[in-house]
């Protein structure tokens, strides 16, 4: 016999050997994973299967709606977070350029002083506008019904106490007011404006007009007219308005 063949044959007999138990090894390894993950996934089923079972008590609405809204605030703070913010000086600065735009406009004006029993608004034109001051020279050119010539009357008013018309040729830009809200209105053929109720939106009567009915404006009949005012003699009626 080849005693050096035998044992050739025997050292590869052993390294086989050895390398079927490293991969017997593997697959126990790997079977007892697999048999883990069996396991889980069995928990997570039944789990599943207890909560989709009938007469189960479901989430109350309150909680469910709790849940939403407060999915709904966090988008909006998500959403909020991502618009740009303006800084106060930017801020005044663009209320400040807007102001002084506003030259040689009609505008209405709180010409009484702020301890006046009642407020008294007017149509005036903008003069000038000072940014140190933050105040408006208007000039009121209501006409005297005894005397051909107007009376220029000249206010220097803080910003506060001026309320832009819209812009007579963008009719479609008038605010929408709601049916029954009030506003501040000139009063047909003056230059005044007094609280009124609007009975009808200008979108709905001619896209030019608002449809009031003016407080104290009694006809005939006892009823309150209803009057047609341009969309640009018609603006929202001020905090704190003194009638």
């Amino acid at each position: 016999m080849d005693v050096g063949g035998i044992f050739e044959n025997s050292k590869e007999l052993d390294r086989l050997r050895k390398e079927q138990e490293v991969v017997l090894s593997e697959i126990n390894r790997i079977h007892k994973k697999l048999q883990s993950s069996e396991s889980t996934s069995n928990m997570l089923v039944g789990q599943l299967d207890t909560l989709l079972q009938p007469g189960l008590p479901a989430v109350p609405a309150a909680q469910r709606k709790k849940i939403e809204v407060s999915e709904q605030k966090k988008k909006r703070v998500k959403a909020d977070s991502e618009i740009p913010r303006l800084s106060p000086a930017a801020s005044i600065r663009i209320q400040l350029d807007h102001a002084a735009s506003l030259k040689g406009e009609r505008v209405a004006a709180r010409v009484r002083a702020d301890d006046a029993e009642k407020d008294d608004w007017l149509v005036v034109k903008v003069i000038h506008f000072d940014r140190e001051t933050k105040e408006f020279e208007v000039l009121d050119e209501d006409e005297d019904e005894g005397n051909v010539q107007s009376l220029y009357r000249k206010y220097k008013l803080p910003m506060s106490r001026i309320i832009p018309f819209p812009k007579r040729g963008e009719p479609s830009n008038a605010p929408d007011f709601p049916l029954g809200s009030h506003v501040l209105a000139v009063y047909p053929t003056t230059t005044a404006l007094y609280k009124a109720t609007v009975v009808n939106p200008h979108r709905k009567l001619n896209l030019t007009s608002y449809l009031l009915e003016f407080d104290d404006d009694e006809g005939d009949d006892g009823c309150l007219p209803q009057r047609a005012v341009p969309f640009d003699e018609v603006v929202p009626l001020p905090e704190g308005y003194r009638q």
